[in-house]
């Protein structure tokens, strides 16, 4: 045991100012603490599960139907990205070429992974991800804080603390949403699945490898067949009517002759309608390989801002006393054709040229305009925040979509190519029985006017425009015929 020394418990900076920037005491700087090859281990560990965890919550997006979800994983996948790029960032930092960052730490700890991303429904998903992998992704960094010296590994520290604040966020949606959706029967009847998943983790060394690896050929249940990735887009029940294409907004929008006031309400319903931008991006995501983590990030960064702008139209919605459950036809159809027609280059060559397409008279500064012509304050607000995000992703659609295209024209040139080739079956749809695509905008018109106690205009209510023949931009659409 070695001797405390003298002059270290008793040691005292100038003027009673805080010791060593604050971190730290003298005392505990001077104990011992883990070492580069024990911390990049750890670090390695958790890299390898907020990895994971992007995957499955981006792998199970497009075909989760439930709203609040899809949400939330969007969210969820982006701070995965972001702190696995910060883990990478740190790693690199110590003495460790190569990295490794891309090897399976462990076999037991892949099966863990693997049994969460092929979870059969919602309820299992959630309490795989949100009561077991989380905590023990949260125990495992606090863990770090405890053992690592805060001095001398205070870069580690650093990375740690803030990956915690977001575990931490993330477990705490986890509560309320395994008690929302994961019943008593459904724990019963997965608890020896529980039991597995709590086993992967101690025969790996648990999640941060802090114990000893038990080796062994891992257990599998769900993941003993791998699962297929889901790219067809699904709605909860709220989302009825989801192959409507009876009311066309951006016609609404850029008709001069139409007072500003109900144009609030077509910018809420773009904005909502925004769900099928992070479940196309989504399947971009799970479909390409061989990207740098910056693209991962970059690309999961924009998948976000899409779903934040869903839940922007959601509360515009509310906050001007509409139910748009009632009223409201959020289609997928965009999603559902890009996903099932395109691939996935193609996609992203879609959603460069839609957001090219943005220009000051149809794009989003003319949108914050319309806001502001409103008076409406909140539709202000939303976009303006849109239209400062839309900056961001085309600069996003630039570094990587564009440099794999070669320059801007052939880019843009073949984003206009593909989506081109999309098929919009608007008669098939009628046909199968799939929708009338209902002009619902009389019914959304009377109940604002309602709400608002005035009556409403005729030549307003009886906006009947649809996507029959012109997609978002104008141009006309492929049909069947």
């Amino acid at each position: 045991m070695s001797v405390v020394s003298p002059l270290l418990k008793n040691y005292l900076p100038h003027a009673g100012l805080p010791p060593l920037a604050g971190i730290v005491g003298f005392a505990e700087a001077a104990c011992a603490g883990l070492s580069v090859e024990t911390s990049v281990t750890r670090l390695k560990r958790y890299h390898w599960a907020f990895r994971r965890l992007h995957e499955i919550f981006i792998k199970r997006l497009t075909a989760e139907p439930i709203y609040e979800l899809k949400m939330v994983f969007s969210l969820h996948a982006h701070y995965c990205a972001e702190h696995a790029a910060a883990l990478r960032t740190r790693v690199a930092e110590m003495r460790e070429p190569p990295l490794g960052l891309d090897t399976v730490p462990d076999a037991a700890l892949d099966a863990f992974f693997d049994e969460l991303l092929a979870a059969p429904d919602a309820g299992a998903l959630v309490l795989g991800v949100y009561e077991t992998a989380l905590p023990a992704l949260a125990e495992g960094l606090r863990r770090h804080l405890a053992e690592t010296n805060k001095l001398v590994d205070h870069p580690s520290v650093r990375v740690c603390r803030f990956a915690l604040l977001e575990v931490d966020e993330m477990c705490a949606y986890g509560r309320q949403a395994v008690s929302a959706l994961a019943g008593d029967a459904q724990r019963q009847e997965l608890s020896s699945w529980s039991e597995l998943l709590h086993g992967l983790l101690v025969q790996s060394g648990g999640l941060d490898g802090s114990r000893e690896s038990k080796g062994g050929v891992p257990a599998r249940r769900f993941s003993a067949k791998p699962p297929v990735y889901d790219k067809v887009p699904k709605r909860d029940e709220r989302f009825v009517d989801s192959y409507n294409m009876g009311v066309h907004a951006e016609v609404f929008l850029y008709d001069e002759t139409m007072p500003m006031e109900p144009k609030t309400l077509m910018l809420y319903y773009k904005r909502l309608r925004e769900i099928d931008v992070p479940e196309m991006m989504a399947s971009i995501l799970a479909e390409t390989a061989d990207k740098p983590w910056d693209y991962t990030v970059d690309m999961t960064r924009q998948l976000w801002d899409e779903a934040r702008h869903a839940m922007m139209g959601e509360v515009g919605f509310l906050q001007a006393g509409i139910d748009w459950r009632q009223f409201v036809r959020i289609n997928f159809t965009w999603s559902l054709a890009l996903n099932t027609q395109l691939a996935p280059l193609d996609r992203h060559a879609v959603l460069y040229f839609i957001e090219q397409g943005l220009m000051p008279k149809t794009g989003k500064r003319y949108e914050w305009e319309t806001a502001i012509a409103s008076g409406e304050g909140f539709a202000a607000l939303i976009q303006d925040y849109d239209w400062a995000d839309e900056v961001l992703h085309a600069r996003i659609g630039r570094d990587w979509y564009v440099k794999q295209m070669g320059d801007t024209r052939t880019a843009v040139d073949y984003g206009d190519a593909c989506w081109s080739r999309v098929l919009i079956d608007w008669k098939s749809y009628i046909e199968r029985g799939l929708t009338r695509h209902e002009n619902w905008w009389p019914g959304l018109y009377r109940e604002w006017c309602r709400v608002r106690g005035i009556e409403p205009d005729p030549v307003v209510l009886a906006y009947h425009t649809t996507y029959e023949t012109a997609r978002a931009d104008l141009k006309e659409l492929s049909s069947s015929g």
